[in-house]
This record gives structure tokens, sequence and C-alpha cells, in this order.
């Protein structure tokens, strides 16, 4: 009888956590698909010598760039599968000082905040960039697909408090931000030519 009320009633499979709504997904998987592929566009081709011109002392080179996108990517979504293994807390939601949409460019004015590298995190190019689409690649699928309570995980991350959802735009923007370092190399008047 309480099974067929439910059922009448349309609360038969309810989903109770809160998930991300479509609009949402779609504007997740697109970041992540568009700054995918605008990265590997921007450093297609490109010689040794090419990867490790650096403009300055104080500048990184494309190389050391690529590093940066594999481990902010790797370090980001550690974040967001720790925070997604521990209780909901939607009481830190109030925290939360970032629009979805400012966290977009965010990394943009991130100050020179650098995601660790570990001496051995990458010994080549090569095994940066796989591990960079390997990755994203699991990313993409994951959020195109997730039912998770992305909303209601809330983490600390050195841009305050940000739900799981936008860690995952964060992690987006750091791909666009260190491929916006590698055009500031490329259009040095000394970049070598091959």
């Amino acid at each position: 009888m309480l099974l067929a009320s439910l059922v009448i009633t349309g609360l038969a499979g309810t989903i109770t956590s809160t998930s991300i709504t479509a609009r949402e997904r779609k504007v997740v998987v697109g970041y992540l698909k568009d700054t995918k592929i605008d990265v590997l566009k921007g450093i297609k081709g490109l010689s040794n010598s090419q990867l490790n011109f650096k403009p300055s002392k104080d500048k990184c080179s494309i190389k050391q760039s690529i590093y940066h996108i594999a481990a902010s990517e790797r370090n980001l979504w550690e974040l967001i599968q720790t925070t997604l293994k521990e209780p909901a807390n939607p009481e830190k939601r109030r925290e939360i000082k970032w629009m979805d949409e400012d966290l977009v460019g965010a990394a943009d004015n991130c100050s020179g905040e650098e995601h660790e590298l570990n001496k051995n995190s990458f010994k080549t190019v090569e095994q940066a960039l796989e591990s960079f689409k390997a990755t994203r690649a699991e990313h993409f699928k994951y959020m195109k697909a997730t039912t998770e309570d992305l909303r209601n995980h809330v983490a600390y991350t050195s841009y305050g408090w940000l739900d799981c959802y936008q860690v995952c735009l964060l992690m987006s923007s750091y791909s666009k931000r260190y491929l916006e370092e590698i055009e500031e190399v490329k259009a040095d008047p000394n970049f070598p030519s091959r």
C-alpha cells in the first residue's frame, strides 16, 4: 500500500541529494573540453628548444607550464575526491565568496600561485601530457554523468571555500591560465623558430 501511494504521488525514486543542474553540467563539460583542446593545440609541434625556452629567469618555460597544467589537474581532482568522501557540509556554503562565472577566470589573478611539483612528478613533457589527457578524459566522463552532491560538499582552497563543482571550474581555469603563459612565451621576440 505504501509503495503504491509513493508511485502514485511521484515520490518513488526521488533523488534526495542535490546534483548539479543540466545547465551546470553543460557549462563544466564544455569548459573541460574546450580548455583541453586549446592546451593541446597551443603546444602542438613545438621542438625541445621551444619547450625549454625561458624569456627571463623569473618566467616559466613552456615545459614547466605543461608540468603545472598536469599537476593542477591532478591536485584539484584529488581535492574534489577527498571532499566527496567526507560528509556533506552545506553549512559552509555561506562561506563561498565566488560566483561560478567568476571562477572561469579566477586563475588569471592567482598572484603567482603554483601547484606543487614533486621532484619526480613528471620526467618528460610527454609524460605530463599523457597524465593531463588521461585525467582530463576521466574528469570529462565523470562530470557528464555524476549524480553526486557536488554543491553541498565544500572544500577550503587558496581561493577560500568552494564547492566541488566550483573546484572543477577552477581546474579548467588553471589550464586556461597556463595556456596564456605558453602563448606569452611563444610571442617573445627571442622565441626559437624551431
